[in-house]
C-alpha cells in the first residue's frame, strides 16, 4: 500500500509542468513585454495607459 503513495508522488512530479507554459504565444504579448510592459484584464491602473492589446486583443498591454 506504501508503493502507491510513492508511485503517487513520483507521477506528481514527473507530469508537473512550468507556470506558463500552456499560453500560447502572440506576437502582440511578446512585443508588449519586450517593451518592459504588462498585460491587464480590464483597465490599467491608475498611473498607467494602454500602449497596446495582448493576446490577440483580449487585453490591454499598460505602460508608464
Amino acid at each position: 500500500m506504501r508503493i502507491l503513495y510513492m508511485l503517487f508522488a513520483v507521477l506528481l512530479l514527473l507530469f508537473q509542468a512550468a507556470p506558463g507554459s500552456a499560453d500560447p504565444i502572440f506576437a502582440d504579448t511578446v512585443e508588449c513585454r519586450n517593451q518592459g510592459n504588462f498585460c491587464r484584464v480590464g483597465a490599467c491602473p491608475p498611473t498607467f495607459t494602454v500602449s497596446g492589446s495582448c493576446h490577440a486583443g483580449l487585453l490591454n498591454c499598460c505602460s508608464k
